[in-house]
């Protein structure tokens, strides 16, 4: 039905409000209708807090329309108690006519229950609207859970002659910029949106990056150094009291205020993101150097990536990564070309 589409994707436009604020859970948005017309929504607002439902009902009015409603919900209501109550039996009090869903929620605790409690007790329930794009808005959430590891995307900028840095022949910590400035907030603004941020010692010690959202409303993301020898200063930026620093080195294991250390022998991409998956980090954003990148690009472990070319040469300097596959999209922004890869 044409209906359970577009209230769909209201519920997918609300949850999206939820990015980063309710990590560990996933992001969902709800929806009431009475009659064709919308008399309530919701979305998960703050780990801890009332989840979508909850929310949604909260905000009709005449709680009387509920048992005449339909109820749409990006991801499968809850049915174990955790922080808040279950959203099913919340459901079932209310007794609503029916119960659109966008797709079934992996995690073990919820997976298939949230339905059958709805089932159970008569209540129709129709699952599988826009599911695609409904696991899509949970990505993070899904590939955690399904694969035990972070959700990965590649983001580096590149010359229109293929370099992402010029050759350093001096001292000077700084980095070398390729894209325009209003490109660069929109990098600040996609970490926001993830958990953590990754760069190898190269990085720190050639551009001597905050790795911050500094110039966007946000969060900052946890930072990671792959840094084997601790080669870092610890004067360093991103050794600073603005974000949680996690080192993953060979030297040693300590954990002091915002910094950590994390010591192991295996440096493969496959240990690594165990290792972050332990740290229960959900999403990664690796920003360099092109050594890292290639090396999460020729063991295949990342799900997207996103290349910015900017208008400047350097003639000579460090090749940016290479993929060997064509960009799902593209989008012109303010003078940079910004490709969109995505791992199948």
């Amino acid at each position: 039905m044409i209906e359970d589409v577009n209230y769909m994707q209201r519920c997918i436009e609300l949850a999206q409000l939820g990015i980063r604020k309710v990590y560990p859970n996933p992001m969902v948005g709800a929806v009431i209708v009475h009659n064709n017309k919308i008399i309530g929504e919701g979305y998960h607002k703050l780990y801890g807090n009332e989840h979508a439902e909850v929310n949604a009902i909260n905000s009709v009015k005449n709680k009387s329309l509920l048992s005449e409603s339909t109820i749409y919900v990006s991801l499968e209501p809850c049915a174990h108690q955790g922080k808040t109550p279950p959203c099913a039996d919340l459901l079932v009090h209310h007794n609503f006519k029916r119960v659109v869903i966008g797709c079934k929620d992996i995690f073990s605790e919820v997976s298939g229950k949230g339905i059958k409690r709805l089932e159970h007790n008569n209540i129709p329930v129709t699952l599988g609207v826009l599911e695609k794009e409904c696991k899509a808005l949970n990505k993070r959430f899904f590939t955690f859970h399904e694969k035990k590891r972070p959700y990965i995307i590649l983001k580096w900028a590149e010359t229109k002659d293929g370099f992402i840095d010029k050759k350093r022949t001096n001292k000077i910590r700084e980095i070398n910029w390729i894209t325009q400035p209003e490109t660069q907030t929109l990098v600040h603004k996609w970490r926001s949106e993830e958990h953590a941020i990754l760069v190898g010692s190269n990085t720190v010690l050639s551009d001597n990056p905050t790795l911050t959202v500094r110039n966007v409303s946000g969060e900052n993301p946890i930072r990671i150094v792959i840094d084997p020898t601790l080669k870092c200063k610890e004067s360093s930026k991103i050794f600073n009291n603005e974000s949680k620093t996690i080192v993953i080195n060979r030297k040693k294991s300590e954990e002091k205020e915002h910094l950590k250390h994390i010591q192991t022998e295996d440096f493969s991409t496959q240990n690594i993101l165990t290792l972050l998956y332990k740290e229960n980090i959900q999403s990664i954003l690796i920003e360099g150097g092109a050594q890292t990148i290639q090396y999460f690009i020729d063991t295949n472990q990342w799900d997207e990536a996103r290349v910015l070319i900017g208008q400047n040469t350097f003639e000579d300097g460090i090749k940016s990564p290479q993929l060997n596959i064509q960009p799902s999209s593209h989008l012109d922004f303010f003078g940079d070309r910004i490709y969109y890869y995505k791992n199948k």
